[in-house]
C-alpha cells in the first residue's frame, strides 16, 4: 500500500518496539483482578468483568509491565540458561515489579506458535533453551503464576495469535510443529511465517493452543498483542488467494472478508473464555490508531495513513462496541504534539470509543522509546511520560499504563518511569 508504513508514525506500534529489541521487523499475599481480593483491597469484580473497571480518578490505577519472550528481549536473557537460572531472573523480574508498584505483568508466553508450558498443542518456546520443542526441565508459566499472586500482582498471559517464526523456513520448526503436520496451515509474507487467519481450522487451533493455558493455570487475564494479518511490507502481497476462494464467497471484497476472519477470532475466544473460566478477563493491545478521521468520520485525528481496521484487518474499535472484549490497552506509543498521531489527540478517541461499554481503558507507553537518540526530541525529556499520565487522569474513563517492556522499567531511562509513576 503505497505510503503506508510503521514509518510514516515516526514507527510506532509493537513491531518496532520488538525490532529495537533483538527481533528483525513490598511483596503480599493477597491477590489483585479477577481471581480474588487485590492489593488495594478491592473487591472481586463480577466474572468476566474488567480486571480493573474504569472508575475515574479514585479508582485504582492499573499499572502493568510487559514482559517480552521473543527472541529473548526481556526474558530470559539470553536462551540456553539453566532452569535454576531462568526461574531466578522471572522471579528477579515480578521483584521489579513489586519495587516499581505496578499491578500487573504481562507476560508473553506463546512467542511464536511456541509455549512457556508443556502444551499439548505446541513445542516448547525457542527462547528458552535455543531448541524450539527442548524442555527446559521446569514450567515457567506456572512459576510466574504462583510467584505474581505471592506478590500481590496479576500475571495476564500474552499470546501472540498468528506468528509462527520470523523466518520463512518451515524445516527450522521443531518436528511435529503444527506448521510440519500441516504445512497448507502456513502463509509467508516479509519473510517470516505465519498462520493463515483465513483458514477455520487454523482459527481453531490457535484459539485451543491458548485457551489451553488458562484451563491449566490460574491466569488473571488472557491478553493478545497487536498482531492479526501482518504489518503491511512494501512491494509485498499476501498470497491468501486460495482460501479467499474457498471461504470469500459473499463478502463484498477480500478486506471485509479478511475483517471478518479476526472478528471471529476475537467473538469466538470471548465465547470460550466464558465458557471455560468466566472470571479470567480478556484483554487486547492494538496498535493505536484505528482509522484516521481522513478515512472515516469516526477515525481519530491523525494523520499518518496506518490503521489496524484497513491495514491489519483487524476492527479494534468494533471489539470494544460489542464488548467482545474486557479491556483494551491502545499502544500510543508517541509523545504529546506529534503530527502524525499525536498523543493528546489518540487518549480523547479512546476514552470516547470505551464510553458507556464497561471495556476497561489502560494506555500502553512507550518506555523503550525515552533517552533513544533515534527517537524526536520529546522522547529526551524525561517528564514527557508524566505528562501522558497527567493527560490520562483528566479523563476518567483511563484506568491505567501499561509499559513497554521490563527491560526498561530496570533501567528507567531518564529517571522517566520514576516521574510517571510520581504523577499517579
Amino acid at each position: 500500500m503505497t505510503g503506508v508504513t510503521l514509518a510514516t508514525l515516526g514507527v510506532g506500534g509493537r513491531a518496532e518496539a520488538e525490532a529495537r529489541g533483538t527481533e528483525p521487523g513490598g511483596v503480599g499475599t493477597r491477590r489483585t483482578g479477577p481471581s480474588g481480593t487485590g492489593a488495594t483491597g478491592t473487591a472481586r469484580p463480577a466474572p468476566g468483568a474488567p480486571a480493573h473497571p474504569p472508575g475515574g480518578r479514585d479508582a485504582p490505577a492499573f499499572r502493568g509491565m510487559w514482559i517480552a519472550t521473543v527472541s529473548n528481549r526481556d526474558f530470559p536473557s539470553r536462551s540456553g540458561l539453566a532452569a535454576t537460572e531462568q526461574r531466578a531472573e522471572l522471579v528477579a523480574l515480578l521483584d521489579l515489579a513489586v519495587r516499581r508498584r505496578m499491578t500487573a505483568v504481562v507476560l508473553q508466553i506463546r512467542p511464536s506458535a511456541d509455549a512457556l508450558w508443556p502444551s499439548p498443542y505446541e513445542p516448547w518456546a525457542a527462547c528458552l533453551t535455543g531448541v524450539q520443542g527442548r524442555d527446559p526441565g521446569w514450567d515457567p508459566l506456572g512459576t510466574a503464576v504462583s510467584e505474581a499472586h505471592a506478590r500481590g500482582l496479576e500475571l495476564h498471559a500474552w499470546c501472540n495469535p498468528y506468528r509462527v517464526a520470523s523466518h520463512a523456513d518451515p524445516g527450522r520448526l521443531a518436528p511435529g510443529h503444527p506448521v510440519r503436520r500441516h504445512p497448507e496451515w502456513a502463509l509467508t509474507y516479509g519473510g517470516r511465517l505465519l498462520y493463515n487467519p483465513g483458514l477455520p481450522e487454523v482459527r481453531r487451533h490457535v484459539q485451543d493452543a491458548m485457551l489451553d493455558a488458562v484451563r491449566r493455570y490460574d491466569v488473571d487475564a488472557l491478553h493478545w498483542d497487536d498482531y492479526f494479518y501482518p504489518y503491511p511490507v512494501a512491494g509485498q502481497v499476501l498470497d491468501d488467494d486460495a482460501a479467499f476462494r474457498t471461504y470469500g464467497g459473499g463478502f463484498a471484497d477480500r478486506a471485509a472478508w479478511r475483517r471478518h476472519n479476526t472478528d471471529l477470532l476475537v467473538s469466538e475466544t470471548a465465547a470460550r473464555l466464558k465458557e471455560i473460566k468466566p472470571g479470567v478477563a480478556f484483554g487486547i493491545s492494538p496498535f493505536g490508531v484505528w482509522r484516521d478521521a481522513a478515512a472515516d468520520p469516526a477515525g481519530s485525528d491523525t494523520h499518518g495513513g496506518l490503521g489496524t481496521y484497513d491495514h491489519l484487518y483487524a476492527d479494534t474499535r468494533r471489539w470494544v462496541r460489542e464488548r467482545w472484549i474486557d479491556y483494551v490497552v491502545p499502544q500510543l506509543y508517541w509523545n504529546i504534539g506529534f503530527r502524525a498521531a499525536d498523543y493528546a489527540r489518540l487518549v480523547p478517541w479512546w476514552a470516547e470509543t470505551v464510553r458507556d461499554t464497561g471495556v476497561g481503558l489502560y494506555l500502553g507507553e512507550a518506555l523503550y522509546k525515552v533517552g533513544d537518540p533515534a527517537q524526536p526530541g520529546a522522547w529526551q525529556d524525561p517528564r514527557e511520560l508524566a505528562r501522558h499520565v497527567a493527560l490520562a487522569r483528566t479523563y476518567p474513563a483511563v484506568g491505567g499504563h501499561c509499559y513497554f517492556a521490563a527491560r526498561e522499567v530496570a533501567k528507567d531511562p531518564l529517571g522517566a518511569l520514576t516521574a510517571a509513576l510520581a504523577e499517579g
